[in-house]
């Protein structure tokens, strides 16, 4: 991204994602080029831009500023010639520039017209005065501060806080474009987040607490190794693997649609042969644990069954070939499962029959089938309270069911351009919903829409990356944070999602070092407050699972940070039977705090006292006699070799003459 000043005959240039901006000088008279600077910045470059010359601060010798915009932040960056700044001003570096009058209108332009616009001083002291006769066709000018800035434009200015001087000193008798009257040009920029950094990053919008959460894989003791033969190709819908509080179900490759089930109790290097597994007999579409009963886990299939299948208390001994029940009234391959989140054993299935199936897994019952859909689901959501069923489809429609009441959608509103794939999910105490997707860049972008409205179409949008996967969404309730990665993906998105604007505020992402084939996540109780750990995960690679905890960094770990650990939702217990359900009734989790009983919350605590990490500067600046120098250092001395009274030699024990036998 080249950004040219005919003035200086400077040359700013960056790449997209580069931590690089470098600054040539254009010689006039041939074609010449010969860099100046080379700034290195803190954060990677999203795009660059130029301040117009009239904003410059001239009286200190600025003469280019250059805006870079980051993931986060807009950072000023000043290019200054080491010159005596103050009063005086330098004319050799400021020729007449480009004013801001048109010379002509566009009509004038069609018609053949080739005025030039008219040329301007940026001497603060050649400047249009406020209160001077303005022509009848000009707006007003600004007020201009001494500087020669704007008022409006006297914020964008940043200070210089690390600079890079070049090696030639710079000459004020040159002309301004010869190559040695900028080669002594320096560049400063602002590391974020500085002052003036702060002051545009707090024009853009508030920032998450959750803005640094750091990823960590824990401890290679936890993790399962060894992995063989697992299934890399589930069905797009699928999550790819799944994981409860007591064990894990990962897919295998070999024929029979087999699913190898691993405790948790039991992580460390995995056999090479007679592992148990639950044979499924034909292809896993998809699969999910009930998360009311740790040993029953769902399995649809491509025969357009799902299976129950119920694991023994310990795990797997030998290998499972009958499934507990089989549900049968989809007439096609089942794309994904989903359980309701309060009623036990009702579940949720779509089908490439276009229909959304409801289970009462106690009967082994069909209950409800909502219609409506015209293309392939991509996926579906039920809504916090139960209420409500949300579904993104391949036909551009967003939908949502409310399927006591009607087999029809409640509500429609346009969905992700792309047709590659895409999730939903309920955020914000389910006033929003929120879609991982495709644009028609087949770029994958997130989107937010008001649940109350879904015709409006989406209020906000977060475009992320191009990759063929769809990101799939992990949302915590309690800290509104959603985690986000694909299949075959080496990043972890992370957003916290606010319901006003921006509504995405973008977090540190988590980097693995090879692809992932899926991410999962336990339930909230098995974070380790102390670490002040907001989310537990388990990422499965090529050949191993691996616990991944999502931590926030605080100083005053010794203390509960109920900031960021409110009463969480008891989802791992029903509230109600599916056929009360059914019937009517609406449940509701009950909450718990996560806080030990020997912490004491971070509200609570005592205020720290600031304590002094160094000696004051007098201390080092106060002048010593040489009696007091000598005694420091015999003081030292003394100090390294130890008390000969409290730390005798070895020598002194050892047998000998008598002290008496030695003569006169």
């Amino acid at each position: 991204m080249p950004l040219f000043d005919p003035d200086s005959g400077l040359l700013i240039v960056s790449g997209m994602g580069d931590s690089v901006i470098d600054c040539f000088e254009v010689s006039a008279s041939e074609p010449f080029l010969s860099q100046v600077s080379h700034c290195l910045t803190d954060a990677q470059t999203r795009g660059i831009a130029m301040v117009p010359k009239l904003a410059l601060d001239v009286l200190s010798c600025e003469v280019m500023r250059v805006l870079q915009l980051t993931d986060s932040f807009i950072v000023p960056i000043n290019y200054h010639v080491p010159r005596k700044s103050g009063q005086e001003f330098h004319a050799d570096l400021y020729p007449d520039t480009l004013g801001r009058t048109a010379a002509m209108s566009a009509e004038e332009w069609w018609k053949g017209g080739e005025k030039q616009v008219e040329k301007v001083s940026v001497n603060p002291a050649n400047r249009r005065k406020p209160n001077s006769a303005k022509p009848a066709n000009q707006t007003p000018a600004k007020k201009e501060l001494p500087s020669g800035r704007s008022k409006e434009e006297a914020p964008v200015r940043g200070c210089s806080t690390s600079s890079s001087p070049l090696s030639s000193p710079s000459s004020s008798a040159a002309p301004s474009r010869s190559p040695s009257s900028t080669s002594g040009l320096s560049s400063g920029f602002l590391p974020s987040p500085s002052q003036s950094a702060k002051a545009i990053s707090s024009m853009l919008g508030p920032s998450s607490k959750f803005r640094h959460l750091q990823g960590v894989v824990l401890h290679r003791d936890t993790h399962f190794t060894n992995l063989k033969g697992l299934n890399l190709t589930t069905p797009g819908e699928c999550d790819g693997f799944c994981a409860n509080l007591h064990r894990v179900a990962v897919p295998l490759a070999t024929a029979g649609g087999q699913i190898a089930i691993f405790e948790l109790s039991q992580a460390g290097k995995l056999a090479d042969t007679g592992l148990p597994t639950i044979q499924n007999s034909v292809n896993v579409a998809d699969f999910s644990w009930d998360p009311f009963n740790s040993h029953r886990l769902v399995v649809a299939g491509d025969d357009a069954k799902i299976r129950v299948w119920q694991v023994p208390e310990g795990g797997l001994t030998e290998t499972l070939t009958e499934p507990e029940a089989i549900l049968q009234g989809h007439t096609e391959k089942i794309y994904s499962v989903k359980f309701h989140p309060l009623a036990l054993g009702l579940l949720a299935s779509s089908s490439y029959d276009q229909t959304v199936r409801l289970w009462d897994l106690e009967s082994g019952d069909e209950v409800k089938v909502l219609r409506g859909h015209q293309d392939q689901i991509f996926g579906m959501a039920w809504s916090p309270d139960g209420k409500l069923l949300a579904t993104v489809c391949k036909d551009g429609k967003l939908r949502i069911y409310d399927p006591r009441k009607s087999a029809d959608p409640v509500q429609e509103g346009a969905g992700p351009e792309g047709h590659r794939g895409a999730r939903v999910v309920w955020v914000c105490d389910g006033k929003y919903l929120m879609v991982s997707g495709f644009d028609s860049r087949s770029e994958r972008t997130l989107y937010l829409h008001s649940a109350e409205s879904l015709s409006s179409g989406a209020i906000a949008s977060a475009p992320t990356d191009v990759s063929p996967s769809t990101l799939i969404p992990f949302y915590d309730p309690d800290t509104s944070v959603v985690i986000l990665t694909g299949k075959g993906d080496t990043r972890v998105y992370i957003f916290e999602i606010v319901p006003e604007a921006p509504y995405f505020l973008e977090c540190a992402s988590f980097n693995s070092s090879e692809p992932h084939k899926g991410l999962t996540f336990l339930p909230k109780t098995e974070c380790v407050v102390q670490d002040v750990e907001v989310a537990r995960g388990l990422r499965l690679s090529k050949t191993s699972i691996e616990p991944v905890a999502f931590r926030v960094p605080r100083v005053r770990k010794e203390f509960f940070q109920d900031d960021v650990y409110p009463d969480t939702a008891v989802w791992w217990e029903s509230s109600l039977t599916a056929s009360a359900w059914l019937a009517g009734s609406d449940g509701k989790h009950r909450s718990i705090s996560l806080k030990p009983k020997d912490m004491t919350p971070v509200s609570e605590a005592p205020k720290e006292v600031q304590v002094r990490k160094y000696l004051p500067s007098s201390h080092y600046l106060e002048e010593k006699t040489d009696e007091q120098k000598k005694d420091e250092l015999l003081s030292a001395m003394i100090g390294k070799l130890g008390n000969m009274d409290d730390n005798p030699l070895p020598q002194e024990s050892f047998q000998g003459v008598e002290d008496d036998e030695w003569g006169d």
